[in-house]
């Protein structure tokens, strides 16, 4: 038995636990579970998008993802309904703590304990009613290193797979990376990496700086590459770190298009980066000249900060969205029609299509692009939180809120552009607020009886059918037609004709110096694509690609992930299939027999495979010996 389990039972009986015993299943009062979701919001906001990214990796394995406080209590857990149903008997639901104290040796329990990723499999839970159970769980630590919840994935013990722990390991570590980036928002937040194809994901370094180059913290990877421990890094600045002023960054990132920084680190090291300039008023312009005063000619210095400001946005509005299709043309021209004219847009589309891509882009183009731009994804927050996180909440609203309560999204977007992504799912329960606070155009936070006016451009976007949502009871009819103003549709990319210059784009976004570029053979087989996930799927394709390309500059077949060809083999190629169609009408005009026609159809998907048989049985969804009976004398 692995030693960090040994240790972990000892624990257990020293709590006074017994293998017998029956564990404590009550659970917290809703209230006081609604509270608890509160203390814990930042942890639960970043935390919620990845546990359903990794259930999605796990889904239909008799399996559930949890994600626990800093004391082991669940507060948001998701999974397989037969699982969640045997789950609840051990009372592995929300609200239920699974500390160590609580129901002994147990992943959960055991990872807060050690302050280390653990696995409790089967009849090493020390409990007897948990035997059933195998759990990989993952603690998540702030940047001071400190146990603020965990990560965890519980299943059926036949059900046990390697790869778990290394999947909830990930999933831990991308949850602390962007907890990591929210905790310092007035900062320089530089990510880096000595191989640039590494910056951007989980294996890159990341180190806050004060707007004057002091530093602040790192993430586990970017001190494992510093090299020093927190508390000699805490003497440093970015200048002694990096060996690059912090004027001379500012400097960098005042051009049109910066691209990565070269920098070299205290150690000798040589490493690129990628810096976020998240700073308060005036700060760009004092850290350009060297100075900690406030500037001579605050006028002058705050029409510069405008003006890059502007040119930023120029940067990102719809002009840069026009790539050739014509059907993203006639969206765009329509929206630029009702610019400024106070007329809510809807934008449909699947996921993955660029919907707060259009969204960002029409409110950078409108009248109000030197106000707040808010987003708000109705799908990932949860029911228990979306009303306060919409409407705010004054102090004291409820026990446990933070001091001097909270501003909601919509007083933030006051003045500019409010964005409801996925609008179909917002609770129905709060709909009818919703419409009150459109209607009015007043907002009333939580626990206040102060209505605020607001003023607001609104744009929503979903991917479900809301007439379908409407005649099943899931979204008010009289909210749709108050949102529904201009609607436009994006169109997924295998509709689109602009393929190529897609590429391009992202290619030159995702790759140093945009220097990769795609042979003809990828090419045709992008347009063969079904691409389910729209642009979100390509943009992680050429991403992966580019990393395995490496040093070669025409991405290849050979750097294609196995399941993307996996997908294209079972596709028919769409012109194949045109060809074929065409040939069966012409040979049904000419009073062909059925055999004749099928011989036709089978020759040609034969000749458009380069005479591979499976791949013709594949595409015509026939069996070999069906195009061996089919074609005799076929070899």
């Amino acid at each position: 038995m692995p030693l960090i389990i040994e240790t972990s039972r000892r624990r257990s009986v020293d709590y006074g636990l017994r293998p017998e015993s029956v564990a404590d299943f009550s659970p917290l009062a809703r209230s006081d579970l609604s509270v608890l979701i509160e203390q814990n919001r930042l942890l639960h906001a970043h935390a919620v998008p990845a546990m359903e990214t990794l259930y999605q990796q796990i889904v239909n394995t008799h399996n559930m993802v949890i994600l626990t406080d800093a004391t082991g209590v669940i507060v948001h857990s998701l999974g397989d309904d037969d699982f969640l149903e045997k789950a609840s008997r051990v009372a592995l639901q929300p609200g239920v703590a699974w500390s160590e104290a609580s129901k002994g040796t147990n992943a959960i329990g055991t990872a807060i304990a050690e302050n280390s990723p653990t696995l409790v499999h089967a009849d090493q839970h020390y409990l007897a009613a948990n035997h059933f159970l195998t759990c990989s769980a993952a603690p998540i630590t702030d940047h001071l290193g400190k146990v603020i919840g965990v990560l965890d994935v519980s299943g059926d013990q036949r059900s046990f797979h390697k790869h778990t722990m290394a999947l909830v390991r990930m999933s831990a570590l991308m949850i602390e990376n962007q907890l990591f980036s929210a905790t310092f928002e007035d900062a320089i937040t530089l990510h880096f990496h000595t191989r640039p194809e590494f910056i951007g994901t989980l294996m890159e370094g990341i180190a806050s700086f004060s707007p004057g180059g002091r530093f602040l913290a790192a993430n586990r990877n970017g001190l494992f590459q510093l090299g020093l421990p927190f508390s000699a890094l805490q003497s440093h600045t970015f200048s002694s770190l990096f060996g690059l002023p912090v004027s001379a960054l500012f400097e960098h990132y005042r051009t049109a298009a910066p691209g990565l920084l070269t920098l070299c680190m205290h150690n000798g090291v040589r490493v690129y980066g990628r810096a976020q300039l998240r700073l308060a008023n005036n700060v760009f312009q004092q850290s350009l000249s060297g100075e900690r005063t406030a500037p001579a000619n605050p006028a002058t210095a705050a029409a510069g900060a405008n003006q890059a400001a502007a040119q930023a946005r120029r940067l990102s509005g719809l002009r840069y969205l026009r790539t050739g299709d014509p059907q993203l043309e006639l969206v765009i021209d329509k929206v630029t029609r009702v610019l400024g004219r106070d007329i809510p847009i809807m934008i449909m589309g699947e996921t993955g299509t660029g919907k707060e891509l259009l969204a960002q882009a029409i409110h950078n183009d409108s009248p109000r692009a030197m106000s707040p731009f808010v987003a708000v994804n109705c799908a990932s927050i949860p029911e228990t939180l979306i009303e306060s996180e919409l409407f705010g909440y004054e102090d004291g609203a409820f026990t446990g809120a933070r001091k001097k309560g909270a501003v909601g999204k919509i007083l933030q977007a006051n003045g500019g552009t409010l964005f409801l992504d996925e609008i179909g799912d917002m609770p129905f329960s709060l709909q009818a607020r919703l419409l009150r606070v459109l209607q009015e155009r007043m907002v009333t936070p939580l626990g206040s009886d102060k209505s605020i006016p607001v003023n607001v451009e609104l744009i929503c976007a979903t991917n479900h059918n809301l007439r379908e949502r409407m005649a099943r009871g899931l979204f008010r009819e009289d909210l749709y037609y108050r949102l529904n103003g201009l609607v436009v549709k994006l169109p997924p990319l295998r509709e689109r004709t602009d393929l190529e210059t897609v590429v391009k784009k992202i290619l030159s976004t995702q790759a140093e110096h945009g220097r990769y570029y795609v042979s003809p053979e990828i090419l045709a087989l992008f347009r063969q694509h079904r691409w389910p996930g729209n642009f979100r799927q390509l943009t992680n394709l050429l991403r992966t690609a580019i990393v395995m390309a490496g040093d070669e500059m025409e991405i290849c077949l050979r750097h294609m992930p196995d399941d993307f060809l996996d997908d294209i083999e079972q596709s028919p190629d769409p012109d194949t299939t045109v060809d074929a169609a065409a040939s069966t009408e012409r040979l049904l005009a000419q009073g062909a027999s059925l055999d004749e026609m099928e011989q036709s159809v089978i020759a040609k998907s034969l000749a458009a495979n380069g005479g591979n048989v499976s791949a013709t049985a594949r595409a015509l969804g026939v069996s070999r010996n069906t195009i061996y009976r089919k074609i005799p004398g076929l070899k």
